[in-house]
């Protein structure tokens, strides 16, 4: 089976544009969820989106000493608020699972309930956050149970810039993430372009040797509007270089200069990326609820997806 998504990423010559949200917290009551709903639906009014994408918020508490500028909230399922969303907005809704503390049984009872109760057919699956404490579910397992069910999901795998910098090797797990099953990529989001420049032109070459194509990528990037949110996208694990950081807190406007360094970013990314045959995406989020930073988020879509598409046209041309 071939999803609505599916069928958008197969054209190598067109964007894939996505607005990343999470549940609301768990303590909100069901009556109130539709009317939050339907507020992000009215931001997204303004709007041309292919679709959502709904984050699996976890405890990452694990992976850093330091300790989390906002504090963690249980939310609701991330498959019943895709399943409202989709409802509510008739676009398909990328759905995140974090596979590693539930075991395999637990796992494969998930996939059936997301797919015959919750209608979710796009999914993306997250490892552990840290190799600390005990992972029920690897994600190499998790993705063999997905390969013998007996649901075709369209899957999904998260790829980090960051780790490539340190490691030097996240174009090979895009590559067995490949053939594990995954058809697209979500970064995580990019205020280090050119962490995501090395590590695009690696996996580009890679495929080449190869002779595979190139999986699509899909860039996230999010506005920043004071150094509390500055301080949660670095405990998040984004990498922010200091010049980049000094910019946006000593502007008269933060949230504005973010979006230009985005912009600049994603313009960097696009020169390399494009030529090699890299299809790309975006996925642009508010990572508080802040309206200035919401509503930046925005702005922030508007512009991007202006230049990734005009960048597309220019090279269809040729």
């Amino acid at each position: 089976m071939t999803t609505e998504l599916a069928h958008k990423f197969q054209d190598p010559n067109r964007g894939v544009y996505f607005i990343g949200t999470t549940p609301p917290k768990s303590t909100i009551e069901d009556a109130q969820l539709d009317a939050i709903g339907q507020k992000l639906l009215d931001r997204l009014g303004q709007i041309e989106v292919d679709g959502l994408i709904v984050y699996d918020i976890q405890d990452e508490s694990s992976r850093t000493d330091k300790p989390r500028p906002f504090p963690f909230m249980q939310t609701h399922d991330p498959r019943a608020w895709s399943k409202r969303l989709q409802k509510l907005a008739l676009k398909p809704v990328i759905t995140y699972k974090s596979v590693s503390s539930r075991n395999e049984e637990e796992f494969n009872q998930w996939l059936n309930d997301a797919w015959e109760d919750f209608g979710i057919r796009d999914i993306v699956l997250v490892g552990a956050p840290s190799s600390e404490g005990q992972i029920m579910l690897p994600l190499a397992q998790a993705y063999a149970a997905l390969d013998r069910h007996p649901h075709p999901f369209h899957l999904g795998g998260v790829t980090i810039a960051e780790r490539h910098a340190e490691k030097g090797d996240e174009h090979l797990r895009l590559i067995n993430k490949s053939v594990a099953g995954c058809d697209f990529f979500v970064s995580q989001a990019v205020y280090n372009p050119q962490a995501t420049v090395d590590m695009l032109s690696q996996y580009a070459r890679t495929c080449r040797e190869k002779g595979e194509e190139p999986k699509r990528v899909i860039l996230t990037f999010t506005p920043c509007g004071s150094i509390k949110t500055l301080e949660f996208m670095e405990w998040l694990g984004i990498s922010v270089p200091a010049a980049t950081k000094h910019r946006i807190l000593d502007a008269e406007s933060p949230l504005d200069e973010s979006i230009k360094i985005c912009r600049s970013a994603l313009e960097q990314i696009i020169e390399v990326a494009l030529p090699l045959g890299i299809p790309l995406g975006l996925n642009i989020e508010s990572l508080t609820n802040r309206k200035e930073e919401i509503d930046a988020s925005i702005n922030l879509y508007k512009l991007l997806k202006a230049t990734l598409d005009l960048k597309l046209a220019e090279q269809n041309l040729i």
